[in-house]
């Protein structure tokens, strides 16, 4: 992934005194003009950017010679690739400079254009029943009457014609749309995390230049982005530290209120993988950012891009000083419309946060006519509001809104027909919205996004990546504090684990941890992991010497210990192997307590040892004194009995752990989709390639291994493991993929009946139905969720728990993991 640069000699001939003069150039890729060392000018022709003014009337006094210098990215705004937007990038793909010149620029013809273009879309989409879509047609007839391109002196009348139309104003009752400037950078997708530094600064000092010469134009920045833009923290961090320059004119321009900053995240996560806690580390970092580089927390949420957001997330909201949510993702669904566009959104514990869609259901629109019309006309909650947000400005790959887009938008700023459209700011709209909330409907629970489904489960080693390191942190943090609470010269890592935590909050942007990137982005990411298991592993090791430092030191009694540590908030006791003095692997039953640590010398005697069996059949028994399993030849599970109620969970005839191969052909979006139509195509995997055998007998542990062979060249050996006491069963899978567009689940059919299943989500859990009764219900064929899911009825259930895989699923009585 590169970029090139190309050195600029300028000579603006004299006769073009008193001239608008510009630097033209338009390139296939991505370009950042550079002046006297600094960024001045993002360009882009895909961006509707391609000159960067160098002067609005030429004076004798300013230098008609000057150099520049272009920085030029192997790339557009939607990256290389080949064929297609989303396909990987093409190594062999070209980009050419097409024209590099200086030019006079003549404002009053782009001002006449401007205004016969608002015109014309007038008379097109206010419709033929509409008087005014005459007057505007009849208008712009007079114009191209009036005026002579040939002879610059009948542009006024021109001109005036025009502004007879747009000087017509509106009534009181007209709906106001608050305009604002956007720019959505995602900061990993279709290009590597490296180069949206380069996008951040392309597009963030394009808005500074728009700000110059508008004084009215305000950015919302949502990733610590800009004043009628969105800001992402770890975007605005890259530019502080890349960029100090622009920087210090963003920090300006905060500052006079024009730079907004809104969002209150790290990054634009996703917005269901992502733990509780890590959802509070994203407010956490984002909103201490804010404070700490603008002096102001973010009082709206702002996620336009992400898949859905999880039920906990108005209480999370709440509880970082914000009540404001602005997406518009929702109105992707496949299946069913959102039936709102302003209204209350509730969480599982009963907060409320102020939610808004903008009814245009875009962040990235472009000024239009047609698209405020639009606005007004899918507004859903027509008579309860009368205000709505349109956010303007290229997206996705950066750009930003554009002179013209801010042009078209005055002509619509109180004009009879169209909506009054202003330019705002979140506070503005909201406090609007606020105002007029009293009738507003309130929605409880998620806000699913019927669509993308596969994001659950895209790129296996990026999700295990972030349950792992989720976990590691975790401990560190726990360790950590036990250590410091012990007291000594313990010094809690403050600096490492901000550094830690931020790589991993930065891997939960909206295309990272869903697996909807390119391949580049995927490698950067397994790095960070890989960085945070090794340096959380060296946290962990000083925190443990620090806690039980005289424990670790070797004693003259000959006697084995064993330190145990127990990070999470309840007793256990389980089955763990250690290493003996020989170097050899032993097995024992031990007790830790909750949050805290344990020396072992004795281990326990279990109750009940485990006991395995193999039948005549081929089938493997194995028994705990609470659990009895019967195992068929294949591995599936036959029996699975709790042995106090003597209850069985497996129904007759249809055995559990039964893997599953399906087609993936989704309709267009490869990583992000599987369709509904896919649950016709379910072959179960039966071809074994190691039946089953038991590879421990018995005492502590039993447990059976086999192995299967998938689709055509991918294999599956499974260890299935019962330890003495313990309540669950264990499957440690190893899978060999090689598969293109198929899609693995494993299935355990209970004998339990439930109207709803549940499902563990941050912090909580929620019931989802296991019927398709209606639209709604049947959306929801392939749903996520965090480590456990559960089927229950009165005095008894069924979980399955998982350490890596967020998808998953429960029709009737069929509960489906997503590998």
């Amino acid at each position: 992934w590169e970029t090139c640069w190309f050195r600029v000699e300028l000579c603006v001939p004299p006769a073009w005194a008193g001239r608008e003069v510009h630097f033209v150039w338009e390139s296939d890729g991505e370009a950042m003009v550079w002046r006297d060392a600094q960024p001045v000018q993002g360009l882009t022709k895909e961006g509707e950017k391609t000159s960067y003014i160098l002067t609005s009337s030429l004076k004798e006094t300013e230098p008609h010679s000057l150099t520049l210098y272009v920085e030029l990215a192997c790339n557009g705004l939607f990256g290389a690739g080949k064929g297609s937007m989303i396909a990987p990038p093409d190594p062999d793909k070209r980009f050419t400079l097409s024209k590099a010149e200086l030019a006079i620029f003549n404002r009053d013809v782009y001002e006449l254009l401007v205004d016969l273009e608002i015109l014309l879309d007038m008379a097109q989409h206010l419709g033929e029943e509409n008087q005014r879509s005459f007057q505007a047609l009849y208008a712009a007839n007079q114009i191209v009457n009036v005026c002579d391109v040939r002879d610059p002196a009948t542009f006024p009348a021109a001109r005036r014609l025009a502004a007879g139309i747009f000087g017509q104003k509106n009534g009181e009752s007209q709906h106001t749309i608050h305009a604002m400037g956007h720019c959505h950078i995602d900061s990993a997708w279709l290009w590597p995390y490296e180069e949206t530094i380069r996008k951040c600064a392309r597009s963030w000092v394009t808005v500074v230049r728009l700000m110059e010469r508008n004084p009215e134009l305000t950015f919302v920045c949502s990733q610590l982005t800009l004043a009628s833009v969105l800001w992402q923290a770890q975007q605005f961090e890259w530019v502080r530290c890349w960029y100090p320059g622009l920087y210090v004119q963003i920090q300006d321009y905060v500052t006079k209120g024009r730079f907004i900053p809104v969002g209150g995240t790290w990054v634009e996560m996703d917005g269901n993988l992502p733990s509780g806690e890590s959802m509070v580390r994203q407010f956490l970092q984002g909103q201490r950012f804010f404070q700490q580089q603008f002096g102001r927390i973010c009082s709206e949420f702002w996620l336009p891009d992400t898949f859905g957001y999880s039920a906990q997330l108005p209480q999370l909201m709440r509880g970082c000083g914000i009540r404001r949510f602005l997406t518009q993702k929702l109105c992707w669904n496949l299946v069913n419309t959102f039936p709102h566009h302003t209204f209350f959104w509730e969480g599982i514990d009963g907060s409320r946060v102020l939610a808004h869609f903008p009814p245009g259901d875009s962040y990235g629109m472009n000024g239009r006519v047609e698209e405020m019309l639009k606005t007004v006309k899918n507004n859903k909650d027509k008579g309860r509001v009368n205000h709505s947000a349109v956010l303007f400005g290229f997206g996705d790959g950066g750009g930003g809104p554009t002179q013209k887009m801010l042009d078209r938008m005055k002509r619509m700023r109180d004009t009879d027909g169209l909506p009054r459209v202003q330019l705002s700011t979140p506070d503005r709209l909201f406090s609007a919205l606020e105002q007029e909330s009293s009738q507003l409907c309130t929605w409880v629970g998620e806000l699913f996004l019927e669509l993308h489904n596969g994001t659950y489960t895209s790129q296996a080693q990026i999700k295990k990546g972030n349950r792992e390191c989720e976990r590691i942190l975790h401990d560190v943090e726990v360790l950590s504090a036990l250590a410091l609470a012990r007291g000594g010269e313990f010094q809690y890592p403050v600096v490492e684990l901000q550094r830690l935590w931020r790589l991993l909050l930065l891997n939960q942007f909206h295309d990272v941890l869903p697996g909807s990137c390119i391949q580049l982005v995927v490698e950067d990411a397994l790095r960070y992991y890989q960085e945070i298991r090794k340096a959380g592993a060296e946290l962990q090791e000083e925190a443990v010497r620090s806690l039980c430092g005289e424990l670790l030191q070797p004693h003259s009694e000959s006697t084995e210990s064993t330190l145990l540590l127990n990070t999470l908030p309840w007793d256990r006791t389980e089955v763990i192997s250690r290493t003996g003095a020989t170097g050899a692997e032993t097995l024992a039953l031990v007790t830790a307590p909750s949050m805290g640590y344990a020396v072992v010398r004795e281990p326990l005697l279990p109750p009940q040892p485990v006991l395995v069996s193999k039948r005549e059949d081929g089938s493997i028994t194995m028994e705990n004194g609470v659990l009895a399993v019967c195992l068929d030849t294949t591995g599936r599970l036959t029996s699975l009995r709790l042995l106090h109620s003597d209850r069985e969970s497996v129904p007759d005839g249809c055995p559990a752990n039964q893997f599953a191969l399906f087609d993936d052909v989704p309709l267009y979006w490869d990583a992000w989709d599987v369709m509904d139509y896919h649950l016709e195509t379910r072959k179960p995997v039966t071809t074994l390639l190691k039946p089953l055998e038991i590879t421990q007998a018995g005492g502590l542990r039993g447990s059976a291994t086999f192995s299967l062979r998938i689709g055509e060249s991918s294999s599956l050996t499974q260890e299935i493991i019962l330890d003495a006491s313990c309540p669950y069963l264990r499957f440690l899978s190893q899978v060999e993929w090689k598969e293109a567009h198929k899609f693995l689940k494993v299935e355990f059919p209970v004998q339990v009946r439930s109207t709803n299943a549940t499902y563990e989500i941050q912090f909580g859990h929620l019931q989802r139905p296991t019927h398709w009764n209606t639209s709604w219900d049947w959306a929801r064929f392939e749903v996520w969720a965090h480590k456990w899911m559960d089927l229950s009825e009165h005095g008894f259930g069924v979980a399955l728990l998982n350490d890596s895989k967020y998808g998953a699923s429960a029709h009737g009585n069929v509960l489906s993991l997503s590998l």
